[in-house]
């Protein structure tokens, strides 16, 4: 638990250290941007010179965090030595350069983006097996590409969907700093809506196998996810194409009280089924 909760900060740190880099190479996007127009940056409340100080003093924490992880659980846990101790500063370094890559050129690449985006969010999950030493099953693996895929999909849907709400007579408009036009939201909309429920599918799959009902002595309460899963990414897709969704499908799954009331019925099924 202890390995975890460093391994959270320091991938926090991180993040919001890359994250801000990001906000100051597109300062001048966002500030043409009806909702990014108000962060600090983009509003003129913070200004540049504190962005990079913060990014300094994020990284710098991150890093130290980083290299103290293996040896707090080997001081509270001798037991539970990693065999490789350096594997999640290994992996934090590569979400690094990753997203900055991303920042930097990727973003802008149509497709590439959204690939990138997803294999981000899956890197923490890998990040978080490496810092703690417990093993990330292929199932999860599999199943984490298809469910954020489609959130990164969602993401480029909504922005174009307030584009196009804005600019009802131009549908060849493309987003600023992107890569991407109206004219694809359809588009959008089938890989979107294809790579969630791949994700169920897998999921389905999973039920199925011999690790599930080895892990799980009640497995077949598990297919109660199923029409969960189908639920929450069909209401997703669908407020996004009456464009109702917030631009980013995290903040929507964390404020949306229909989204928690979801998440809370997902652990009731899977407490059940233990």
């Amino acid at each position: 638990v202890v390995a975890s909760l460093l391994a959270f900060l320091s991938f926090g740190l991180a993040a919001s250290a890359t994250y801000i880099v990001n906000d100051l190479l597109d300062l001048e996007s966002d500030r043409h941007h009806p909702r990014k127009r108000r962060r600090p940056f983009a509003a003129g409340d913070l200004s540049p010179i504190a962005g990079v100080a913060t990014i300094v003093v994020f990284s710098a924490m991150s890093l130290i965090l980083a290299l103290l992880l293996p040896r707090v659980l080997v001081s509270l846990s001798p037991q539970l030595a990693l065999v490789t101790p350096l594997k999640f500063l290994e992996w934090l370094v590569i979400y690094v350069i990753s997203t900055t890559a991303y920042s930097l050129r990727l973003k802008r690449m149509v497709l590439v983006d959204v690939i990138v985006l997803s294999g981000l969010y899956t890197i923490r999950i890998i990040a978080g097996s490496a810092a703690t030493g417990v093993p990330v099953s292929e199932w999860l693996a599999a199943f984490s590409i298809f469910f954020f895929l489609s959130l990164a999909f969602v993401k480029r849907f909504a922005e174009l969907e307030s584009l196009r709400a804005r600019n009802q007579a131009a549908a060849a408009v493309a987003v600023k700093g992107r890569g991407y036009r109206v004219s694809d939201l359809e588009q959008l909309r089938s890989f979107g809506t294809a790579s969630g429920y791949a994700s169920v599918v897998v999921f389905s799959l999973y039920i199925g196998n011999e690790v599930a009902k080895n892990l799980y002595p009640h497995y077949t309460r598990l297919w109660l996810l199923v029409p969960v899963l189908l639920l929450w990414l069909s209401r997703l897709w669908l407020l996004a194409s009456r464009g109702d969704l917030h631009e980013d499908p995290v903040i929507y799954a964390i404020t949306d009280k229909r989204s928690l009331l979801l998440g809370a019925v997902v652990v009731a099924i899977v407490l059940s089924a233990l």
